[in-house]
């Protein structure tokens, strides 16, 4: 399946060096996706958020102090960005024929065009998340600078490309984005127990342990299973045999452009296996410690605690 958004051939050329000194073969073919979603991200938080914020909910939004209405922006940012990616890669992963087709060998190193867009978009977020940590970091602090860090690495590592076809499943933890969202905004528009935020919550709960804990779990086991199959074979074969196994696909008649090859496989380096493995793992342990506390947030807000506990004696306790 084609990239719907053509590509630049100046900017393949330009970017092809680069990608070939880092080993990130199909980066030329996405790297303008890459800039449309690291300058679109930009201008969301420093112009259209701000705009319609004011538009909206003036006396809210200019009664915040600095790193508030920072954090109202960035969530905005968010907030478009998970409505995005997930729209885009559930349309990949229900039309892309060749995705579909996979083997253990494609889900590896395979690649197509369709799946490159949404790598590239997901890396312009990321991207920009790292020059905002960066740029703001006494208000996010080091970790989000380096959750920013973690992030991008993984997610420019589908360039080689590797793991491709897992990065558009992993991209569907961010179907509970919008939902978390809506619950700070609530947070920020004194709606802090509001029906609005119980429903929110309910879907939120709902949304993260199916994506993140349910699904996650299960596509990690998935590439933990095709990883271990790659290792434990000790001759997989002719390049030429696995590039049509795994439905690999360029965006120029099957061929790299500019010298740049659309599919390189059949290398599993230990670094690889271990960054991608190591970062996967966290990322699973996190999610399970980020659902507790979703779920002693929500019960924060719409549980009733008792104001204190009454003695043995007292007429309440009998």
């Amino acid at each position: 399946m084609h990239d719907p958004i053509p590509v630049p051939q100046a900017l393949v050329r330009l970017a092809t060096p680069l990608a070939k000194k880092l080993s990130l073969s199909t980066l030329p073919f996405h790297v303008h996706e890459v800039l449309l979603g690291f300058i679109g991200y930009h201008l969301i938080l420093s112009i259209l958020s701000p705009t319609l914020s004011r538009l909206i909910c003036p006396k809210v939004y200019n009664g915040f102090n600095r790193r508030t209405r920072l954090n109202w922006d960035i969530h905005w940012v968010s907030m478009v960005q998970a409505l995005f990616i997930n729209s885009a890669a559930l349309y990949v992963i229900f039309t892309d024929p060749q995705r579909n087709e996979m083997d253990w060998a494609g889900r590896l190193w395979g690649y197509t065009p369709a799946s490159g867009m949404v790598q590239g978009f997901a890396a312009g977020y990321f991207l920009w998340d790292l020059q905002v940590s960066i740029q703001y970091i006494s208000i996010s602090g080091y970790g989000a600078l380096l959750h920013a860090i973690g992030a991008l690495s993984i997610t420019c590592i589908g360039f080689r490309p590797f793991g491709n076809y897992y990065g558009l499943s992993f991209v569907l933890y961010e179907l509970s984005t919008p939902f978390l969202n809506v619950h700070w905004f609530c947070d920020k528009l004194n709606l802090t127990g509001s029906k609005i935020q119980l429903y929110n919550g309910i879907a939120l709960l709902v949304t993260f342990f199916g994506c993140r804990i349910v699904w996650g779990t299960y596509q990690s086991v998935m590439i933990y299973s095709d990883i271990y199959t790659a290792l434990s074979r000790s001759s997989p074969g002719p390049k030429s045999s696995l590039l049509e196994n795994s439905k690999c696909e360029g965006n120029a008649s099957g061929s790299g452009i500019g010298g740049v090859s659309s599919c390189e496989i059949g290398e599993l380096p230990l670094w690889l296996v271990t960054v991608y493995l190591v970062g996967n793992s966290v990322l699973s342990l996190l999610n399970f410690y980020w659902f507790s506390q979703m779920v002693k947030a929500v019960r924060k807000r719409f549980v009733k605690q008792p104001t204190g506990a009454p003695t043995s004696g007292s007429k309440k306790s009998q």
